[in-house]
């Protein structure tokens, strides 16, 4: 026989922050976007359509090339928002556009370190963020070497953090992750690029689960391989505050603008595919 499921300590209902406002028993969600696909120009009704329907944070990637962490959807995804001109200043400028008319949603922008900010002073970065409306900054691939002069221009900024690790990452990581993440702590369910299908170990995520909740103020959301709503339950089962969801959402993005479809209803509907609620998992409630 198969070895149970294994299960965390349970997971409180309430934490600050993000995630905050998700029904008892619910993990939140988070879904995953490039900046300008679909268009820029419909962010303002992708963050409204987001926010209708009760997700908790869009995780908003300012488009860079050849991301060595994803897969073919999500550098297809890049590549067209490039190709449609977005650079780092057109998408703080859309952030701010749209962020004070949302209720629930929260925006925690993804920015590559090489690609957007290498040669930049990180305080400047951090600021323009934070003066942009952002609710938290994820900076990808950013050296070992200024992770301390990161999180103090964070810090200053008054910028919340989501720091990464991965569930196989040694004890140091994981503790370094718990400690720096303000917003949330993005736990990596498996190696690989994102979209592939590899299953993550149950048992090692429940662990890495533990460990990170022992030490973190922050929640702690779960990403790559998450697609569907029952991805979804086995996340809320091992203890997780919330889901993140990448390339299922991204596909459906280019499968509808592919087909000549309206991408944010294509999404739309995505959504209330991951939400819809279960016996076991009651539906969330609607923003208020």
């Amino acid at each position: 026989m198969p070895d149970a499921m294994p299960v965390t300590a349970p997971r409180p209902d309430a934490r600050p922050g993000f995630f905050a406002g998700r029904s008892p028993g619910r993990a939140g969600l988070a879904v995953f976007a490039n900046a300008g696909d679909p268009p820029l120009a419909a962010l303002p009704e992708f963050t409204a359509m987001l926010d209708e329907n009760g997700v908790d944070c869009l995780e908003l990637a300012v488009p860079f090339p050849g991301s060595v962490t994803d897969g073919p959807v999500i550098r297809r995804s890049a590549d067209r928002a490039l190709a449609g001109g977005v650079t780092p200043d057109s998408v703080l400028d859309a952030v701010a556009a749209v962020r004070p008319g949302l209720r629930r949603l929260r925006i925690a922008l993804l920015v590559d370190w090489s690609h957007s900010v290498k040669g930049t002073d990180l305080g400047d970065v951090a600021r323009s963020v934070a003066d942009a409306g952002c609710d938290a900054l994820l900076l990808h691939g950013l050296p070992p070497r200024l992770r301390a002069a990161h999180y103090a221009a964070a810090r200053a900024a008054k910028l919340p953090l989501v720091t990464t690790c991965y569930a196989v990452s040694d004890p140091q990581t994981v503790s370094e992750a718990a400690r720096y993440a303000s917003a949330y702590v993005y736990l990596v369910a498996h190696y690989g690029r994102s979209g592939t299908s590899a299953a993550a170990d149950p048992h090692r995520l429940a662990a890495a689960l533990t460990a990170l909740r022992a030490e973190a103020t922050a929640p702690v959301a779960v990403g790559f391989g998450i697609r569907t709503r029952a991805d979804i339950a086995t996340l809320e089962d091992l203890g997780a505050d919330a889901a993140v969801v990448g390339s299922a959402g991204v596909a459906r993005i280019e499968q509808a603008l592919t087909e000549g479809r309206d991408p944010v209803e294509e999404f739309a509907s995505f959504v209330r595919e991951l939400l819809r609620p279960s016996p076991e998992h009651p539906a969330k409630g609607n923003p208020s």
